[in-house]
């Protein structure tokens, strides 16, 4: 039996991806830009075991069992790699062997954190070891192919997702545009204020704003090619201030086209859009962009901001959104601040005036997970594996 356990981090997209020009390929109508996230604090884990005596491929995500053979995406995932361990001459597993495949998710799914690309980013990257193919822009068109958005996990620091031109998708694929080194101390702070299964999932909702909206066709022609090289040039000169600008204008031009879709997709609620008014109150009161907000669609904030900075916006959010929960572990996970929740943050004199900060009621936020830029997936040794004998550990 050969066996492999591998991690991958989520993304979090800045410049979105928001609709397909070819839906069973997974071709986007505009290219798109991710900061990977450090896959310490949130990652998908998986295990694939091959093996001549197995009958079947078989899945199990988050110890539930999945249809493998009619699921499409997975058998494209796995079609296509295959492929490439043939075209590479890798082939460290016959082809006729099945597989099985155990997935956890280390944070919630299908709630607007990313957790698809993580996933089949996962599924992909340890498939390829499986079979012996290193990450190359081939491998990310494969991953795309599973969840668009899974092609940016297979790279870390910022990554670029060209839409292409071509119609079977072969120059559609991932490019690294820094490694997570360039910009160290970039942070970000994870708003999580529903973590429960989202109404709308992406797909649908891409699908409808295409056919219906009619700004998404001038964002993707007009809007977002200039943003993107904008904002790869704000992150080579490790610009904060249009970094921030940018991703903030890009999230709210992304919830504007879902508005304009017939019938709207809602995303945000009224404590997502607490949070902005809140990051744009902040800023305003230290005098400078420190803080940037995006948000997928979903309800959570993704908060971007350098490491030196994040001890006073924690407790900024502290001040506008008091939670019972602070200082508990349960409430900021992840990377662990000193002192936090103790007050002693000093906080511009703006932020105590109750007419300038909108504060909320106690505990409208669940937690926020705090974590940092980080690298792509990586394979674990044996003893992380989530299969034995080929049937996950929890079943055993």
């Amino acid at each position: 039996m050969h066996t492999v356990t591998c991690i991958a981090p989520v993304n979090i997209a800045l410049i979105k991806y928001w609709g397909k020009r070819n839906e069973e390929l997974i071709l986007p109508i505009n290219d798109s830009i991710s900061m990977t996230l450090n896959a310490n604090e949130m990652c998908a884990k998986t295990t694939i075991s091959s093996w001549e005596t197995f009958k079947a491929n078989r899945m199990w995500l988050n110890g539930e069992e999945v249809t493998f053979e009619e699921n499409a995406r997975l058998m494209r995932c796995l079609d296509g790699v295959r492929r490439l361990a043939v075209a590479n001459g890798a082939l460290k597993v016959p082809l006729n062997w099945k597989v099985h495949i155990a997935s956890r998710n280390n944070f919630p799914t299908a709630a607007g954190l990313a957790s698809s690309a993580a996933g089949y980013a996962c599924l992909v990257y340890t498939l390829a070891r499986l079979y012996g193919i290193p990450i190359n822009e081939e491998l990310t068109a494969v991953a795309r192919q599973g969840s668009g958005s899974a092609c940016r996990s297979l790279y870390g620091g910022f990554v670029r997702w060209h839409s292409g031109v071509l119609d079977d998708g072969s120059d559609s694929v991932a490019k690294q545009v820094v490694s997570p080194d360039h910009w160290p101390n970039m942070h970000i702070l994870i708003l999580v204020v529903n973590d429960a299964r989202k109404k709308t999932p992406s797909t649908k909702g891409m699908q409808r704003a295409v056919t219906t909206s009619a700004l998404i066709q001038h964002r993707a022609k007009v809007v977002v090619p200039r943003r993107t090289e904008e904002l790869t040039e704000a992150i080579q000169l490790r610009d904060f201030n249009s970094f921030a600008e940018i991703t903030m204008k890009d999230s709210n031009q992304f919830h504007a086209i879902a508005l304009d879709t017939y019938p709207p997709c809602v995303y945000m609620n009224d404590v997502s859009h607490s949070i902005v008014n809140f990051v744009h109150a902040y800023n305003e009161a230290v005098g400078s962009l420190q803080a940037a907000y995006t948000f997928d669609a979903g309800p959570n904030a993704c908060l971007y901001v350098l490491e030196e900075n994040v001890p006073q916006l924690l407790a900024a959010i502290q001040l506008a959104f008091p939670n019972d929960l602070v200082p508990s572990v349960e409430y900021l996970r992840g990377i662990q601040v000193p002192n936090f929740g103790s007050q002693n943050e000093k906080l511009p004199s703006k932020l105590s005036d109750a007419d300038f900060l909108e504060k909320r009621s106690k505990n409208v936020l669940k937690y926020i997970i705090h974590t940092k830029i980080g690298n792509g997936p990586s394979q674990l040794s044996d003893d992380n594996s989530l299969l034995v004998d080929g049937l996950p550990v929890s079943s055993l």
